[in-house]
């Protein structure tokens, strides 16, 4: 069963602070979701951390991960 979390992120190209659904079977996963305020492609990568928690980290188009 997929679990959905709401989780903040800041939009790397207009910084502002935005809520976004993460679905925890996505991890090691990429995909890409358009900021909700500037409309800009942001690239997520979920990951799990070393304390087993799901971590989110956002790209833009031009940063390399």
């Amino acid at each position: 069963m997929n679990q959905l979390t709401e989780q903040s992120i800041n939009c790397p190209y207009c910084g502002e602070t935005i809520d976004v659904l993460i679905d925890s079977a996505d991890l090691e996963q990429h995909y890409i979701e358009d900021c909700q305020v500037c409309c800009k492609p942001i690239n997520f990568l979920l990951s799990e951390n070393a304390q087993g928690e799901l971590a989110v980290n956002v790209y833009s188009d031009d940063e390399v991960f």
